[in-house]
């Protein structure tokens, strides 16, 4: 029954309310340090892969998914790598297609139900790194890809792939897709349209006419953004189709290594269908840890924003993992 309640974690006195916890850590927080090295994977179709490492030493390997429009350099996915690196772990940090400061080759882009990268991404960890227990974090878009990934097909999940954490992620994509829409949502819809937009662009300049621009600098919402481009471009018939063959939530039962979901109540990208109480309730290894504060990928501690419960809460799951216990 790892359905954790009530969660241990309470956000600062003075940080109130979802969209505060939201923006604040990502407008003020810095972060400095683990120093890290670039690589680029050869994919099978003739494409590349841009990954950070920390180290290629440690026993422990930490391999990270950020989330939608972010990279491997994103200020969340550093905190983490620092967190995990102050206590032996080392971490590979992967970017999505078109995330790393260099748009891809191939037409194909990214999205929230894309695996094969990640799998592509894990084995190579498996032949250039010594490590014996690996781990994977995701966040928000990554997050859904991590968990969807451990449960779509789990028997094909390396062993040495030993436990997972997901941070808010929103694992029932069509609600969270409307929720997004909202007015009190704009300021996150504009910045992630914006930055999707301008990659598709480029990319319709590499393949002049496959790609519909039409009115894409005034979509407003997902439903707009996924129904022209995402879906047609990935093999979905709809958008509609394309949120409900990429939620993750479906595949959670399937999950076979402890994973921990971590998903605050006041997180505005969230709705109700994305916390997995009863699938965490009748399960053995999924836990689902949802505070009521946090908002989206923030879970700040302390009063000058330089820590981060959840990478705490994350590392210290992993250790126990490691160690034989939840």
């Amino acid at each position: 029954m790892p359905l954790i309640d009530p969660s241990r974690y309470q956000s600062p006195f003075w940080l109130r309310g979802g969209h505060a916890q939201t923006l604040l850590p990502r407008l003020v927080r810095r972060v400095s340090g683990p120093g890290v090295t670039r690589e680029r994977i050869a994919t099978p179709d003739d494409d590349f892969l841009d990954v950070d490492w920390t180290a290629r030493k440690s026993n422990r390997l930490a391999i990270l998914s950020h989330g939608l429009e972010g990279c491997s350099r994103s200020v969340y996915v550093r905190g983490m790598m620092r967190a995990l690196a102050s206590r032996g772990w080392d971490c590979l940090a992967w970017n999505f297609r078109g995330c790393s400061g260099e748009i891809n080759r191939q037409l194909r882009f990214y999205h929230s139900g894309v695996t094969d990268d990640l799998d592509l991404v894990v084995r190579h960890a498996l032949k250039a790194h010594p490590a014996n227990h690996i781990a994977l974090i995701g966040f928000s878009l990554g997050g859904n890809v991590t968990l969807k990934f451990l449960g779509e097909n789990p028997s094909n999940v390396a062993r040495k792939v030993r436990a997972a954490v997901a941070i808010s992620v929103p694992c029932h994509l069509n609600s969270s897709a409307r929720k997004l829409a909202e007015p009190g949502n704009r300021i996150y819809m504009r910045y992630f349209l914006n930055g999707l937009a301008q990659k598709v662009e480029l990319k319709a300049r590499q393949f002049p006419r496959k790609l519909d621009l039409h009115g894409l600098h005034q979509m407003r919402t997902f439903a707009e953004f996924d129904e022209q481009i995402t879906a047609p471009l990935h093999g979905f018939s709809s958008a509609e189709d394309y949120w409900t063959r990429s939620s993750s939530k479906q595949f959670l039962p399937a999950i076979r290594i402890p994973t921990l979901l971590l998903n605050a109540r006041n997180d505005p990208f969230l709705t109700p269908e994305c916390f997995p109480e009863t699938e965490a309730r009748q399960s053995a290894i999924f836990h689902l840890e949802a505070p009521e504060s946090g908002g989206h990928v923030g879970f700040s501690d302390g009063l000058l924003l330089k820590r981060c419960w959840s990478e705490e809460r994350a590392v210290g799951f992993l250790n126990a993992v490691i160690a034989g216990t939840n």
